[in-house]
């Protein structure tokens, strides 16, 4: 994907970006931002547009496989003091500054790089949004996690418990219910 900016380095005006928009070589799929490819994945898009973002709940669970469950809006976590995302796709979530740069990774999502959040971090906000999620949706995710739990990083887990919000409700809520 490419800025306008970018497009305006790469093909010189704004006439000859129109020019490959016409021809079928430069496709728009959004304000200001431009592709190469015809088709791009929503989430793709997203994390593009909203660079500081980073893919978080359903949108992050469905990525890693731990529910068949399609998210009905792209989930980004930003920081508190971060603008509001004003589009009706994206639920945003806001996370305390210390706490919101724990666990992000660089992911492929069908060949776009995407930022997300570690599955042991999504562990922890599992832990977190318990009660905001549907009690069947969540004991999917959390018999999911028992599944690859030797798979995970343990001390990332309790090093990301530690620093989270209300940290003693989520060892607790680990303890009991996936360890």
């Amino acid at each position: 994907m490419l800025t306008r900016a970018e497009c305006l380095e790469k093909y010189g005006s704004d006439y000859f970006i129109e020019k490959e928009v016409e021809a079928g070589r430069l496709f728009k799929v959004g304000k200001g931002i431009y592709s190469e490819k015809k088709r791009i994945p929503e989430i793709a898009f997203f994390v593009y547009k909203y660079p500081n973002a980073v893919l978080t709940m359903e949108s992050a669970f469905y990525f890693y496989g731990l529910t068949d469950s399609i998210p009905d809006k792209c989930d980004l976590a930003t920081t508190r003091d971060a603008a509001k995302i004003k589009d009706d796709r994206v639920k945003q979530y806001f996370v305390p500054d210390d706490f919101f740069v724990l666990g992000i990774e660089t992911a492929d999502y069908k060949g776009f790089k995407i930022r997300i959040y570690s599955m042991e971090r999504m562990l922890i906000e599992l832990m977190r949004y318990k009660s905001k999620l549907p009690f069947d949706y969540y004991k999917e995710i959390v018999l999911n996690y028992r599944k690859i739990l030797p798979k995970l990083d343990i001390q990332k887990i309790q090093n990301f418990a530690l620093v989270a919000p209300k940290s003693n409700k989520v060892l607790e809520t680990l303890q009991m219910e996936v360890f």
